[in-house]
């Protein structure tokens, strides 16, 4: 005869996991940093299901959950929008700019901003639960950076766009920070776990899987570090710029899958390493230019987009062999979100593509308010000959206009068949 309570109890064990399945939502869907979400793939021409303006740029994604888009904007504000109706939900003003991408889980959701503190709020109300402050923020800085003028002066890295946005696993937060360290901190109290050390800016999000922390740094190195003591497994070095032109580092966020980890570094290199010991598996070299982009992976395939290359490319994750590629009218940085046989991302211009995996073919099926037509385009492509391509100061003020007229930087995420991507016109936009 059955026990009377062993039904009930796989009734509260079946819950409670569905309910985890559902709190849990952070950058990259979830703390392995696949790419891929659940929904129907369509490359028809997407129709605005609303928009919602903030006062400034949208850098870092939105994350969706408990049918609420969260996001932050570079006006100092982090807002929770209700994600069918994109009516605003409740809206905290803070004292810096948000350029990450929060996580959520149960009832609280959190990020980092530029003033150098990680923030718990409840995801029902705002309400601030507790805030870290680490030793402060900041971008990373270099001599001469990217060969730009002059050639003796420390100068912002105006393309490190991005900080670390947090991964909840088991009772803690992790993520990295501007002053070169990687946090764990006790997701109910605030207080930190531990932290770890690397030679400099930490702007790649951590992933977690077999309790194993795995993030880059602007150092160069690419570290496995141990979850719940803070003590390093093992660290890899990728490529430094011989030039000093400071093309090195790692902003891209690491996919766990299958006991490999994946992610792509400026030195133009896309690097495949095992889980477990560090050892180089394959690296996959571009022609030029950096993969800012967070690697997509499912069903032993690796999808990328690359900055200066231009290309969308799908690897082999097991020999880092070329399946094929399609090339790319805009540099990258907003990464791919895979859904079914199309993977979409964010061109660094005012198109959201939409590439058919099956036929290899890219598709623009959004623009935003910005430059929408090739003669503006072209205007604003023609503005840049009149300016010193070597000069800092120019190269920065160009910059500030391009994204102004309204540039995809944020990576789209997808739920519920809606498409949610934020642009740097200061709207973040549903797309059906």
């Amino acid at each position: 005869m059955s026990h009377p309570k062993f039904p009930k109890l796989l009734f509260i064990v079946f819950i409670s996991v569905v309910c985890v399945a559902q709190q849990a939502a952070m950058f990259r869907g979830g703390p392995t940093h696949t790419g891929v979400y659940e929904g129907t793939p369509t490359t028809t021409q997407a129709k605005v299901k609303w928009k919602f303006q903030t006062g400034a740029r949208i850098i870092g994604s939105a994350t969706v959950a408990n049918g609420t888009v969260y996001f932050g904007s570079m006006d100092n504000s982090f807002y929770a929008v209700d994600a069918e109706t994109g009516t605003q939900k409740w809206k905290v003003d803070l004292t810096d700019a948000v350029s990450s991408t929060p996580a959520v889980e149960g009832n609280a959701v959190y990020f980092t901003a530029y003033d150098g503190e990680l923030y718990s709020l409840n995801s029902a109300t705002g309400k601030v639960n507790w805030e870290f402050k680490t030793e402060g923020e900041r971008r990373y800085a270099a001599r001469h950076i990217h060969g730009i003028d002059p050639d003796f002066e420390t100068m912002t890295d105006f393309w490190d766009f991005y900080l670390s946005s947090p991964v909840v696993w088991q009772g803690a937060v992790y993520f990295g920070s501007g002053d070169g360290n990687i946090y764990a901190v006790d997701a109910m109290t605030g207080v930190q776990k531990w932290r770890f050390r690397t030679g400099s800016v930490v702007h790649s999000s951590p992933a977690i899987a077999d309790g194993t922390l795995f993030v880059g740094s602007f150092d160069t190195y690419f570290y496995a570090i141990d979850a719940a003591t803070g003590k390093e497994k093992w660290r890899h070095k990728t490529g430094e710029d011989p030039l000093i032109h400071n093309q090195e580092g790692i902003t891209s966020s690491p996919a766990v899958v299958d006991g490999m980890v994946y992610f792509g570094c400026r030195n133009a290199t896309i690097y495949a390493l095992d889980a477990k010991t560090g050892a180089e598996v394959w690296t996959q070299v571009g022609k030029r230019g950096w993969v800012s982009v967070s690697p997509a992976v499912r069903e032993g395939k690796v999808y990328v987009a690359t900055g200066s290359d231009k290309v969308a490319k799908v690897l082999d994750a097991k020999t880092g062999a070329i399946v094929s590629s399609a090339p790319i009218d805009s540099g990258v940085f907003s990464s791919l979100a895979l859904v079914g046989d199309t993977a979409y991302f964010g061109g660094f211009n005012d198109k959201l593509m939409a590439w058919n995996l099956k036929t290899n073919t890219l598709k623009s099926i959004f623009s935003t308010d910005g430059p929408t037509n090739e003669a503006e385009r072209r205007a604003l492509d023609k503005a840049q000959k009149f300016i010193s391509p070597t000069f800092y100061d120019d190269r920065v003020a160009f910059m500030i206009r391009r994204m102004d007229a309204g540039i995809f930087v944020a990576s789209p995420v997808v739920a519920n068949n809606t498409i949610y991507i934020g642009s740097t016109n200061g709207y973040m936009y549903a797309l059906k």
